[in-house]
């Protein structure tokens, strides 16, 4: 595999953006980010994930009154809500939100994670079975002109959060 530094570099730049569009999210792009997201690692490779994609506000304020930091899915012109189908391994369904943001970021797409603190709440409102859990949503669109580049907060050096063989204060 060629090195490239234009991921790396893509990598290091995405940010959460909370301003959109109002232009809905094209539907290739939509796939493209979902295809993405399908092609995510997960442990054993169980895939154990469902995406709930939607673009109608009136389910957007639904699903966002389930969380407390949700403006942006008010604003996105599409919302991502990440089911996960078991009780096992919760990161991937992380993993799988980062390469869908990262393919959307690609694309052009800003996005922006969101964590639905009533999570049984949100399960109910999308008719998600019991036993699966909707914590996860990710806020996709077009940024918005007035966005400008995401603010880029302070980060602590490597060496404040690596450890070498053992955890050490």
């Amino acid at each position: 595999m060629e090195p490239s530094p234009e991921l790396y570099r893509m990598i290091l730049r995405l940010r959460a953006i909370r301003e959109y569009k109002p232009e809905p999210v094209e539907e290739p792009d939509l796939l493209a980010v979902l295809e993405a997201g399908r092609w995510t690692g997960t442990s054993k490779n169980r895939q154990d994930w469902s995406v709930v994609v939607i673009r109608d506000p009136s389910q957007r304020d639904l699903v966002a009154a389930c969380g407390d930091f949700t403006d942006p899915i008010r604003r996105a012109p599409v919302a991502l809500v990440l089911v996960q189908e078991s009780q096992h391994y919760e990161f991937d369904v992380g993993r799988v939100a980062q390469n869908m943001m990262l393919a959307a970021s690609a694309l052009g797409i800003a996005s922006c994670p969101i964590t639905l603190h009533r999570s049984e709440e949100a399960r109910q409102v999308l008719g998600v079975p019991a036993g699966k859990k909707t914590r996860y949503a990710i806020a996709l669109g077009y940024p918005a002109d007035h966005a400008g580049p995401a603010r880029r907060g302070g980060r602590k050096p490597v060496t404040s959060f690596v450890h070498q063989e053992r955890y050490q204060r």
